[in-house]
């Protein structure tokens, strides 16, 4: 009899403990996760964050639209050959990258354009030959507005620059920023110092000068400038196979309300297939006081096939 009392006892002291164990995990609430860093130094690399909680490795993928979570890495390239009559060889490359996390966003973008042409029987020559990088950071203070430190340096025979090299601190507001689309004014400083190749430094006579008249010396060999900078940008993945980025720069001078330049660029991108698109792409550069041998006004059209890697 006491055996089978006892019996009973351990069943029932089993049976509570099975129905009180789930009770209990689903009533203890979860311990407060530790927070993420802002910037890991794998995020270039890998394209996510990995937080260790516990000795278990979790990745979290941002919503599709969220703008403080952006891997943006793409390369493209062009070109045009001809043979015959007209010997001709053009190749345009470049680069871009963005990557954002919470407040911190890191843009880095390059591209080199370079062509040859002549006739047949006749020296081909050189005839577009620049190479530009830029490398910028933002810091987010909101949503709408952040504070960047950005700078970009030139390379171009034809516009007898050796580099051009602009730093640019100053203040953006995004009037529309989201993961697809963008629209953004920017103001602030411009320092632009001027390394000029040797060949373009020297001076013209003006055209009414007497016979005789000695050439004036030399251009120096470097030159810097003090500038006021603005610029409008936009951006809008029209549908997810069409994108469009379009921007206006201008550079006015501090010392010299005469001398002011330009930048504009528009291009239109069209997926061929999910990481393969055609990008075509125009940019005008105008310089109101350029070297004395180089024209005012620089154009580049362009057709690349651009490869986005995220």
């Amino acid at each position: 009899m006491r055996s089978s009392v006892l019996r009973t006892a351990v069943a029932t002291v089993a049976l509570s403990s099975a129905w009180a164990a789930p009770a209990f995990a689903q009533g203890t609430p979860a311990a407060p996760a530790d927070p993420a860093e802002t910037v890991k130094a794998q995020t270039a690399t890998s394209g996510k964050t990995d937080i260790a909680k516990g000795g278990f490795v979790t990745s979290v993928a941002p919503d599709e639209e969220d703008p403080t979570y952006v891997n943006d890495v793409s390369v493209g390239l062009g070109g045009l050959f001809s043979a015959g009559n007209a010997r001709t060889v053009a190749l345009t490359t470049l680069g871009r990258a963005r990557f954002r996390r919470e407040e911190h966003q890191l843009s880095v973008a390059a591209t080199a354009n370079f062509a040859r042409a002549g006739k047949r029987g006749e020296t081909i020559d050189t005839t577009v030959e620049n190479y530009q990088g830029l490398l910028r950071y933002d810091y987010y203070l909101t949503n709408q507005v952040s504070l960047f430190l950005q700078s970009t340096g030139r390379r171009d025979r034809f516009q007898g620059l050796d580099l051009r090299l602009n730093v640019d601190p100053g203040v953006a507001y995004y009037f529309i920023n989201t993961k697809t689309h963008r629209l953004q004014v920017e103001g602030g400083y411009d320092l632009q110092h001027d390394v000029r190749r040797d060949a373009s430094r020297a001076q013209v006579l003006p055209e009414d000068a007497e016979p005789g008249t000695p050439l004036p010396p030399p251009l120096d060999k470097t030159k810097t400038l003090h500038n006021a900078r603005l610029f409008l940008g936009y951006e809008n993945k029209l549908r997810k196979e069409v994108a469009l980025i379009a921007s206006v720069e201008y550079l006015q001078n501090f010392a010299d309300v005469g001398t002011y330049r330009f930048i504009a660029d528009i291009g239109l991108k069209s997926n061929v297939a999910d990481q393969l698109a055609l990008a075509t792409t125009y940019t005008a550069r105008y310089e109101n006081k350029p070297l004395p041998t180089v024209a005012s006004l620089d154009s580049i059209a362009s057709v690349n096939l651009v490869y986005s890697f995220f």
